[in-house]
């Protein structure tokens, strides 16, 4: 089979997505431009790991390069693109909106731009459940309207759907959209509650709190992750029949195209993940309560039943199992020992990573 291009193949679901494929006999071909956003260490020590599969190629570009993306599309022939790349982060955003259409606009151009030339067969690109914004109806529906976004990187994703959709009408491009909700997991970003939570704890500093504690997320295990987008990635979506009506259900179009949520449909207070991580770490944390943020929301909470009756996904990790895993990660990752143990375990040293 021809190879599948992952963007964002250093970041944290692109990683686990590549090694999914790549376990199950997939020829994969990463791209990624190892920006500073996050410690980049940690994304070298992710394509080290992908580079040991000799199935794996990785390409250092960035997603805005132009002349970049035509010359890999034209010298590669992608049947499947996993579109994972973006400027991520709600609060970064404020700071920084340059970099955010650059990449989530202009990049998800020439991503668009380069399936359509060389016919790419389904395209699945990574949304996010902060286009839903303003709703207040929960669970958040792929049916309900997300026309009021609170961040700028929230109305760069709802703008990629849009996008998507307008080339699946004019050009017949199957593309598939998932608006994943608050993934945690090993290998996870620093930029993150999980992480930073982790970080802070262990190292006797206070965890700053938003909105005094008063939120939820549905927070999300990376392998259900993964095993939501593998399931997507191998039903292409088809055309929907719809009948003639002014009131048009968002989420169906005659074009090949959907969006999904990817989340545990399981909202989990802030305090009881704080809980649950303390008990894990075997650690009380200090606590520095805040107001709420600009751009944040009060609760996220998906709706899978469409994902659910189109692939059969179920996601199957509660926080009990999931942060126990990450835990376990960061210890060994950072070389830190467990309350059980009298030494901590060594790291060898990260390679350079190789670029096609």
């Amino acid at each position: 089979m021809a190879p599948i291009l992952v963007t964002g193949a250093a970041g944290f679901i692109g990683y686990h997505v590549c090694q999914f494929l790549l376990d199950r006999g997939e020829t994969v071909i990463g791209l990624d431009n190892l920006n500073a956003y996050y410690d980049v260490k940690l994304k070298v020590s992710r394509l080290v790991t992908l580079q040991r599969h000799p199935q794996f190629t990785f390409h250092r570009i960035d997603l805005a390069d132009r002349s970049a993306m035509e010359n890999l599309f034209q010298s590669q022939s992608f049947d499947r693109v996993i579109h994972l790349a973006a400027q991520a982060g709600v609060r970064y955003s404020l700071q920084n909106p340059h970099s955010y259409i650059d990449s989530n606009i202009v990049g998800f151009l020439n991503i668009l731009e380069g399936c359509r030339y060389r016919g790419v067969q389904h395209l699945v690109f990574a949304s996010s459940s902060s286009v839903y914004g303003m709703n207040r109806n929960v669970p958040f529906s792929v049916s309900d309207q997300v026309d009021h976004p609170v961040s700028l990187y929230a109305a760069t994703k709802k703008s990629n759907e849009l996008m998507a959709h307008t080339y699946s009408h004019l050009y017949g491009i199957p593309t598939t959209g998932l608006r994943f909700f608050t993934v945690y997991g090993s290998w996870g970003r620093p930029d993150m509650a999980m992480f930073r939570f982790t970080q802070a704890i262990l190292s006797g500093q206070p965890i700053e709190i938003y909105n005094h504690g008063q939120m939820k997320r549905d927070f999300t295990y990376i392998d259900d992750i993964v095993d939501g987008v593998i399931r997507v990635l191998d039903r292409p979506p088809l055309p929907h029949s719809q009948p003639h009506s002014q009131f048009v259900d968002p989420n169906l179009s005659t074009a090949p195209y959907r969006i999904y949520n990817i989340g545990n449909h399981q909202p989990v207070h802030l305090l009881h993940f704080i809980e649950v991580l303390e008990a894990t770490l075997g650690i009380k944390a200090q606590k520095r309560f805040l107001p709420m943020q600009p751009g944040d929301v009060l609760e996220t909470y998906a709706d899978i039943e469409s994902l659910r009756q189109d692939t059969g996904f179920e996601p199957t990790t509660p926080i009990e199992v999931g942060i126990p895993r990450f835990v376990d990660w960061y210890r060994r990752y950072y070389g830190i020992p467990s309350p059980t143990l009298d030494a901590p375990a060594s790291r060898t040293a990260v390679p350079q990573v190789i670029s096609a």
